[in-house]
């Protein structure tokens, strides 16, 4: 017993200490927008985004038709004005002198994950996913990690710690168990405990690596006058545990070497079936929301720099049609949180411009991206170069919160006592029933719970211990606290799931409480609650014993839970809105959202004066009509704010060289070759005349806005366009 308690005690290192370690500010890096691919500088993936992430000295795995060498790469981007950073993978890249002993004498393909029937989980030739012994960090550090900084790199992204649920098998894995445990390896799928166990040490590895490569980058950097930034993409905590995946997640956001994040949320993660009213199926548009609302919420009180990744398309190979209307649904939700204003623009822009997709679901034609799709996508990410902070909130009932842990990831997999989560229903439960009301739910991490920002305006915290766990009791004295002050709780579940009896803190040295939420009751002053509304200080709890996936699985099973939610909210703030919509201002941005499966099947009208991003041609609009399962991202031309100063307002380039006198108005616009171009301008007068690469421009005018829209072909050299009028 003395030797497990240890044991958790040295794993809470990576989780309560450091939610309460002094947070160092990292230096902000001027760059808002950015992308990543393993090419060279090619025109026809000149996207003109900030700063470019080259990536891996080797490249990609999934990409072995470059061979150009890496500091050749870094060079070519240079050369065409990025800033270049560096990303690779940890836990999985191109590697293979390493597993194939050409770095140190010894073969390590034993080093890879395993899963129980002794198969390699690969991500590509000779690329396994590593299990990170020491010995593969120190290879990481001498054969990439420090060429990288020779080279004059300043900014290290290392993406996607990752080990399977399904992994834990390996020769490496088990001498770490027993490294770490003290006693031998025990198979995950034997016993609830197993799992637990196996998965925290998962945790617990990654986490080792990045703090140790990291480390050792900023120490070399200093070495040689740089200030080396490390930054770590990653997937949300609502997808690892979905696709049943462990990485350190949450316990990142506090380690004083990690600088921040890039959320990669896209098409492929948050079209994940989920379950609501009893129907599986996909919802794009409201997974990408809790997504990237799960990763703004792990590094808000920390305040690390956090990048937004969307995907134009994604991993599968699917058709354009399907990437078009997913992007947007993804696209929208990353903008519905104004707090975030730094993008991952695009990944590997090789493949979005020169790869080859199906024209329509049932089509057996491939061809390119459609010009239309590619210049209502230039558009869009030439807005995030423009997209301002915003202190105005999505419209709707703010307050409301859903309690989420690292140990989300500890028992999704395998199933134990017949106990099943299907597609991670007792996390949708909870959040779903919210959203598709139009309550615009916040996520809150336990492991956040002693910094004073995570409870900034929280009225109401949703939470149930069914599938996470709390790792310390620690987190139990903030939210009694909270509580007591005036906080409303909401717990669901009937805790009876297998791992309420693994073996932890609250069953442990000298605590004998059945479940964890028992000691958390404890702390409220209640004693084993039942179905009810409970006082608490002054705060009130309100319990449900039913377990949250039981509000998504069967049809209409979400009543009574919403039910509570709304008496608890208007307990302490007021009414509760329901409605089928978000909405959001930014500057002069407008984001919206229509949501089916909700309260009301009617679209919501906008009227004014706005320009559609998301049509390629541009249309100046007065009424936009959102209907449900539909996204609206506008721009309204009544904000602009000097009405004598031409500008430009929206378009498929990136502009730069803008000069204006008091009857012309010139700029060169940038964007990548074989691409069509788009471009609404607003002028104080009619243009008399306009002129691209000297040549006269195809233009129309529209009168009520004030604005030329003009059209012509990209150059990532520039195309310079010049307008006058009397």
């Amino acid at each position: 017993m003395k030797i497990y308690k240890s044991i958790l005690t040295t794993l809470l290192l990576a989780t309560v200490a450091g939610a309460n370690a002094q947070t160092t500010q990292a230096p902000a890096g001027r760059e808002k927008t950015t992308f990543q691919t393993s090419r060279e500088w090619r025109p026809t993936i000149d996207n003109r985004a900030d700063a470019v992430m080259v990536y891996g000295v080797g490249g990609n795995p999934s990409d072995r038709s470059r061979r150009t060498p890496f500091e050749e790469r870094v060079k070519s981007w240079r050369d065409r004005g990025y800033t270049v950073h560096f990303m690779t993978g940890i836990a999985w890249g191109e590697y293979q002198d390493y597993f194939t002993g050409q770095w140190d004498g010894k073969w390590h393909l034993d080093e890879g994950q395993v899963t129980v029937k002794g198969d390699t989980i690969w991500h590509g030739r000779m690329a396994p996913y590593i299990v990170p012994s020491l010995n593969f960090l120190t290879y990481l550090k001498e054969k990439h990690v420090k060429r990288v900084i020779d080279a004059g790199i300043d900014a290290i992204f290392m993406e996607e710690p990752e080990f399977w649920m399904r992994g834990g098998y390996s020769e490496a894995f088990k001498r770490e168990w027993q490294e770490y445990y003290g006693f031998p390896w025990r198979p995950q799928h034997e016993s609830p405990e197993n799992t637990y166990l196996a998965n925290k040490l998962k945790y617990y590895l990654y986490y080792r690596a990045l703090e140790d490569v990291f480390t050792y980058a900023k120490a070399y950097g200093k070495s040689k006058g740089m200030d080396v930034r490390c930054y770590v993409p990653t997937h949300s905590l609502v997808n690892y545990s979905s696709w049943q995946i462990v990485s350190p997640e949450a316990s990142l956001a506090s380690m004083n070497c990690v600088d921040g994040y890039i959320a990669q949320v896209w098409t492929g993660t948050s079209r994940e079936a989920t379950f609501y009213n009893g129907l599986e199926k996909e919802r794009v548009f409201e997974n990408a929301f809790l997504e990237y609302g799960s990763m703004e919420s792990m590094t808000r009180p920390t305040e690390r720099k956090m990048f937004f990744l969307t995907d134009p398309i994604e991993d599968w190979a699917r058709d354009w049609v399907d990437y078009k209307k997913n992007y947007e649904a993804t696209f929208t939700a990353q903008l519905l949180y104004p707090m975030i204003a730094n993008y991952e623009v695009m990944p590997w822009p090789e493949r979005i411009y020169e790869g080859l997709y199906k024209t329509c679901a049932t089509c057996t034609t491939k061809e390119k991206i459609p010009r239309f799709y590619s210049t209502q996508m230039q558009v869009m990410i030439n807005t995030l170069n423009d997209m301002p902070l915003s202190g105005n909130r999505v419209n709707g009932a703010q307050g409301i919160g859903v309690l989420m842990s690292n140990s989300l990831m500890f028992q999704r997999f395998p199933v134990h006592a017949g106990y099943d989560d299907p597609q991670f229903s007792n996390f949708y439960g909870q959040t779903l029933p919210l959203l598709k009301r139009g309550v615009p739910v916040s996520l809150v991490h336990i492991e956040n719970v002693s910094y004073p920002d995570t409870w900034k305006d929280l009225k109401v915290l949703v939470m149930s211990y069914s599938n996470m766990k709390p790792m310390s009791p620690e987190y139990h004295q903030h939210m009694a606290q909270w509580v007591k002050n005036g906080g409303v709780l909401v717990y669901c579940g009937q805790d009876v799931d297998p791992y309420q009896s693994t073996m932890e803190w609250w069953n442990t040295n000298g605590n004998a409480y059945t479940t964890p939420a028992a000691h958390l009751f404890e702390q409220l002053g209640l004693d084993n609650p039942q179905t009810g509304e409970y006082v608490a200080g002054k705060g009130k709890v309100y319990v449900l014993r039913e377990e949250p996936k039981d509000f998504v699985l069967q049809p209409n099973g979400d009543e009574a839970y919403f039910a509570a939610i709304r008496k608890a909210f208007e307990a302490t703030a007021g009414k509760l809105e329901t409605k089928n919509h978000f909405y959001l201002e930014r500057g002069a941005y407008v984001i919206a959202a229509v949501v089916d499966e909700s309260v009301s099947a009617e679209p919501l009208v906008l009227k004014g004066a706005y320009i559609d991003l998301f049509d390629p041609e541009l249309p100046v609009l007065q009424a936009k009509t959102v209907r449900p399962g539909e996204q609206a991202f506008l721009y309204d031309v009544r904000k602009i704010a000097d009405r004598n100063k031409p500008a430009v307002l929206c378009g498929a380039s990136r502009i730069y060289d803008e000069k204006a006198t008091k009857d012309a108005y010139s700029f060169v616009a940038k964007s990548p070759v074989e691409t069509s171009n788009v471009t609404r301008v607003y002028l104080p007068s009619k243009p008399g005349k306009v002129t691209v690469n000297d040549t006269a421009g195809d233009y129309t005018w529209d009168a009520a806005s004030h604005t030329c829209l003009l059209k012509f072909e990209n150059n990532p050299d520039g195309v310079t366009v010049n307008i006058h009028w009397q």
